[in-house]
Order: C-alpha cells, then sequence, then structure tokens
C-alpha cells in the first residue's frame, strides 16, 4: 500500500501538527520507563529552594520576608536550569540514528524537535506547579489578582521555551551525551549571576548592572511584580524600571534567534 505523502491526503499543517504529536508522546512515554530521571528533574529546583530559604537565606538589603522575593526568583532559576535531560535526549537520538530513522519516514520536518520541546515545555510546567506548591508551604504567597498569577506564569513558560531552543540547538552542536555537560556549564552564569537570591544593589556597580540586564532577572523581576512580592529594593535603572518589557523582548529574541538556528542544523542533519 502506498504512503501518502504530507500534503497529498490533507494539509500540510494537519500533518505537521500529527506528526509533532507522535513525536510528542514518544518523549512522554520515555518518562515511564525513566521515572527517576523525572523525579530528580521534578526534586532538584525544590532542593535548590530549600537550600537557599533555609541555609543560605538571609536576604541582605532585602525588605520584608526573603521568602517571597526568593521564591519567584527560583521559579525563573527552574526555568534556566534543567535543560540537561533535553539536550541528552537529543544528543543521544543522533548517535543512535534514531532521527535519521525518522527522517526516512514521510515525516513533518522538524516534527522530532517540536516533539522533545513539546515534552519538555510539560515537565517545566509540572516542575513550576511543583515549586509553587512548595513556596507555598515555606511562606510564600502572592497578593496580586489571578489574572497576575497567570501572566507570571505565561512570562516564565516563555522564558524556559527560549532556553529550550538554545539548548537544542547547543545540543546539535555538541553532538555527543559526553559533551551535553561542557556545554551546561554555560548555563550556570545565567542563572547565578542574576537577582534571583539578592538584589543588584548589593554587588559591585558593574555587577550589578550585567545583572540587571540578565534575561532570568528581568523574569524574575516581572514575576515578582505580578505575584505583588515587593523586595523593597526594585533598583532605578531603565532595566529594573522595564522589567516587564524586557520579560518579553528578550526571550522574543532568543527564540527568533536560536529556533531557526536548530532547525537549519537539524535539517542539515542528512546532508
Amino acid at each position: 500500500m502506498a504512503v501518502a505523502e504530507p500534503g497529498a491526503g490533507g494539509s500540510r499543517i494537519g500533518w505537521a501538527v500529527t506528526d509533532s504529536w507522535t513525536m510528542t508522546r514518544r518523549e512522554l512515554a520515555h518518562w515511564a520507563r525513566q521515572p527517576v530521571q523525572v523525579f530528580v528533574g521534578l526534586a532538584f529546583p525544590v532542593m535548590m529552594l530549600l537550600m537557599f530559604n533555609y541555609l543560605i537565606g538571609g536576604g541582605k538589603g532585602i525588605q520584608g520576608d526573603y521568602a517571597e522575593f526568593l521564591v519567584p526568583g527560583m521559579f525563573a532559576l527552574t526555568m534556566v536550569f534543567g535543560l540537561d535531560a533535553t539536550m541528552v535526549a537529543v544528543t543521544t537520538d543522533l548517535n543512535k540514528g534514531v532521527v535519521d530513522r525518522f527522517r526516512s519516514m514521510p515525516m513533518t520536518n522538524g516534527a522530532v524537535l517540536v516533539g522533545r520541546s513539546v515534552a519538555d515545555m510539560l515537565q517545566s510546567f509540572a516542575s513550576l506547579i511543583v515549586m509553587m506548591g512548595v513556596g507555598l508551604t515555606i511562606g510564600w504567597r502572592w497578593h496580586g489578582s489571578f489574572a497576575g498569577v497567570l501572566g507570571a506564569v505565561g512570562l516564565l513558560m516563555l522564558l524556559r521555551f527560549a532556553m529550550l531552543w538554545i539548548g537544542i540547538y547547543l545540543a546539535m552542536v555538541a553532538g555527543k551525551p559526553e559533551l551535553v555537560m561542557a556545554v551546561q556549564i554555560l548555563v550556570w552564569p545565567v542563572g547565578f549571576l542574576s537577582n534571583a537570591f539578592t538584589v543588584p544593589q548589593n554587588m559591585p556597580d558593574w555587577l550589578g548592572a550585567a545583572v540587571e540586564w540578565n534575561p532570568m532577572s528581568a523574569t524574575g523581576t516581572a514575576v515578582r511584580d505580578l505575584f505583588d512580592n515587593d523586595p523593597g529594593v526594585l533598583g532605578t535603572s531603565w532595566a529594573a524600571e522595564h522589567a516587564g518589557l524586557l520579560a518579553v523582548v528578550w526571550p522574543v529574541v532568543l527564540v527568533g534567534l536560536f529556533l531557526p538556528l536548530a532547525v537549519r542544523r537539524f535539517g542539515a542533519l542528512s546532508k
């Protein structure tokens, strides 16, 4: 029986959605076979939150409850970290020839990447929900409207989407799972050189300026504002006063840059 080509028996969009959902189901099936990896992915940011709140916390220069400053920052940090699982999955598929087999099928080009990204976003959303539950347990509360909460969640997921495509592209550049850790190290400065744990005003001027322009800092500040978690020291720089704008612009720019690079790199793999 002849296999219908994409676009022959239906719209290209319909084929793309069907193929992408098939790849998403494949990635979700891995969760059942690798429950430890899923658990570690959910537990690591929780341990980070508890460690910084109870062991390293203090919040010098922060007025009010430190948990209300720390928790939204940790939400943003969670969206930046944890890309290693996606990067390893991409490189493993490349090295085992799985991607080559998929490409030999009548499948929409890029469905593998879309499936991987959807699975990552679902896990990131689950991790965010767990983190919010833990935050409520240790005393964090939001004081804004429910619409503000939805807006904050939307900004956090937008940041994750941007970081995800950076990770997918860097994974294909690395090419091998053993090189992923070296690439992953590049993510750490983005996370820790931010306002997740303290305000930039406590840092040297040059470092504080770099921190305020960090995409993660923009999201952290915007999310605190939407949750109405005012740390008392928001800063007076342009970046601090327009954090909400930057929280949208930064991820959009990063997606606009790295998504086409990832798709182009993926398309060149068979050449």
